[in-house]
């Protein structure tokens, strides 16, 4: 964190987290008393059950980002998702496949709401080049014959947003318009959480000004956490829009298995999570902000006291608990995505008496 090739986010500040918490060394026996303060026994059951007997979408990345830990540790006390819904705004999808079909019928489906924002109806079915949003989904919700993505628990919003998810800036009007429906409906669906997953392929070392900074803008003021991948040709001069924008996280990647920082990157980047690409990086960690973001709540964490803005703080507490991983590269270090870490900074510093902060 003294490196000061170390890039730390907008209005982050280390000295407000090291006040309002401490980091090491965490003991937690106190959990057991929470598990009946924080949700229905009930859903808390069916939660355990499908830890038990499933496996994660993504292994190896998942171990190394602490996902697999996190569930382990707080199975219980965490629903990893439940009554949050992450916003999918990418270029569609086919919801005939088994792992988003099967429960629509019941009383908590997988996709709760679709919308197309380039056609105004309520069908996100790929036209034209478009098939990432199929599969994006997977890391951050699946939920499907034993296969666990990070938020299991957690419910979509399917929002076509563009044709294809390799985009240009003047896909900015529908994104916008994907952007401000989210808006408009985040309190009715319980949105939380965009995974905004286009990329433009280009190395930007600035932002671009377009009709979705608002919206982005808007996002950032209600509290929901808007991420964006970085893109995947290993620029190290700029990265892709729309991660280049103010009010939309950058997230980078490392190579699965080590904490080798790989793929497009600059001192832009916010944060790098394990992945085979940085779509799947974004997916993992949108997943991860959804635990994170339960846990804030479930523990009483005093995140104003970090930073005013929620999504401000929760990246704070990533970014203090990841793993420092330097890039030779770039010359730059970013924080690798710790989920056990910043899960249990937020626990343990609800606990800590303020005297002996």
């Amino acid at each position: 964190m003294d490196d000061k090739k170390f890039h730390f986010s907008d209005s982050v500040s280390r000295r407000k987290l090291l006040r309002v918490g401490f980091f090491g060394g965490v003991s937690l026996p106190f959990l057991g008393s929470l598990q009946l303060q924080a949700h229905s026994s009930a859903f808390t059951s069916k939660a355990l059950n499908s830890l038990q007997f499933s496996k994660p979408a993504q292994a190896v990345p998942f171990k190394q980002a602490g996902v697999i830990a996190s569930w382990e540790k707080y199975k219980g006390v965490l629903t990893f998702g439940k009554n949050q819904t992450l916003a999918l705004v990418d270029d569609g999808c086919d919801l005939s496949k088994p792992e988003w079909a099967n429960d629509r019928n019941s009383d908590y489906p997988k996709v709760l709401v679709t919308y197309d924002a380039v056609d105004g109806d309520t069908d996100p079915k790929h036209e034209g080049r478009g098939y990432h949003g199929t599969t994006i989904g997977i890391p951050s919700s699946v939920n499907h014959n034993g296969v666990l993505g990070v938020a299991f628990n957690n419910q979509l919003a399917v929002i076509r947003s563009l044709e294809c998810c390799h985009c240009k800036t003047t896909d900015s009007k529908t994104l916008a318009k994907a952007l401000a429906w989210v808006v408009r409906n985040h309190q009715k669906y319980k949105i939380t959480t965009v995974n905004l997953a286009p990329v433009d392929d280009l190395a930007h070392d600035q932002p671009v000004p377009t009709e979705i900074d608002s919206q982005l803008t808007k996002l950032r003021q209600l509290g929901i956490w808007v991420s964006a991948p970085t893109g995947n040709h290993n620029f190290t001069k700029g990265i892709s829009w729309p991660a280049s924008q103010p009010h939309c996280f950058a997230i980078g990647a490392v190579k699965p298995g080590s904490d080798t920082v790989y793929l497009d990157r600059h001192s832009k980047v916010d944060l790098v999570v394990p992945a085979a690409a940085t779509s799947s990086s974004n997916a993992i960690l949108c997943g991860a902000a959804m635990i994170l973001r339960e846990a804030i709540e479930v523990s009483g964490f005093q995140w104003k006291e970090v930073n005013p803005s929620l999504p401000e703080a929760m990246m704070s507490v990533f970014q203090l608990t990841g793993v420092k991983v330097q890039d030779l590269a770039t010359e730059l270090e970013f924080r690798r995505l710790d989920l056990l870490a910043a899960v249990d900074f937020v626990f343990e510093s609800a606990r800590t008496p303020r005297s002996s902060r």
